[in-house]
């Protein structure tokens, strides 16, 4: 009577696929054998520590920048983003009618506004509506000038004022009293009833004046 013919031997497991095992074989192997690449060569002549030493060298020859800040205020370019203002018409009437699309175009929520009729008796805009409410939260703000875009008749525009650092968070909620444009001579405190026409289409409709600082874009137009 034969004997059963014993299993064949087998390898022991360590949890590896043999493919895994065979990858790991070569990975050893080519990290075990020496590198081949030579050194690259150097293109100056001067040792490391002196080449790092020359940038500083060279730097310490140029002429130095120094801005007296505060006391000589920086010059920003003519369409620099800064803060923003409220224009108004020149009879002094606000440009703002409370459409509120810049709160909407605002891709950081910066800016409230609330919407209220105008009147006989009480007029503040041309137009039926006007910017009763008004706020711009800087402490969001992010000056990308798409309030700018979005305005359908020119009201707010941005100042080249930057210094609006402050260490009191309330102070940076600026109001519709902040952001309105000063009156300028020739201007009326509204309310008070249209003086250059009988409608908004002659406020509306109507060649800039030159010159005129209730036109600050007439210089962007030329």
């Amino acid at each position: 009577m034969s004997e059963p013919t014993p299993p064949p031997p087998t390898e022991p497991t360590s949890g590896a696929s043999p493919a895994r095992r065979e990858g790991t074989a070569i990975a050893r192997q080519s990290s075990a054998a020496p590198s081949s690449t030579a050194p690259g060569k150097r293109s100056s002549w001067l040792p490391g520590p002196a080449q790092g030493f020359g940038v500083t060298f060279a730097t310490m020859f140029k002429k130095v920048t120094t801005e007296e800040y505060p006391e000589v205020p920086k010059q920003t370019k003519p369409r620099y983003h800064g803060r923003h203002v409220l224009n108004r018409h020149p009879d002094g009437l606000e440009k703002c009618v409370g459409c509120e699309l810049c709160a909407w175009a605002c891709p950081a929520d910066a800016i409230y506004v609330e919407g209220g009729d105008n009147t006989e008796d009480a007029r503040f805009s041309p137009g039926e509506r006007y910017g009763a409410v008004y706020q711009i939260n800087y402490l969001r703000c992010i000056f990308c000038g798409l309030c700018i875009e979005a305005c359908p008749t020119r009201s707010l525009t941005m100042s080249n004022d930057f210094e609006l650092a402050d260490d009191d968070r309330q102070a940076l909620i600026y109001t519709k009293e902040q952001l309105m444009a000063p009156l300028l001579p020739g201007m009326e405190q509204p309310p008070h009833p249209m003086r250059l026409g009988e409608s908004e289409q002659d406020y509306y409709v109507r060649a800039p004046q030159p010159g005129s600082a209730a036109e600050p874009v007439v210089g962007e137009r030329a």
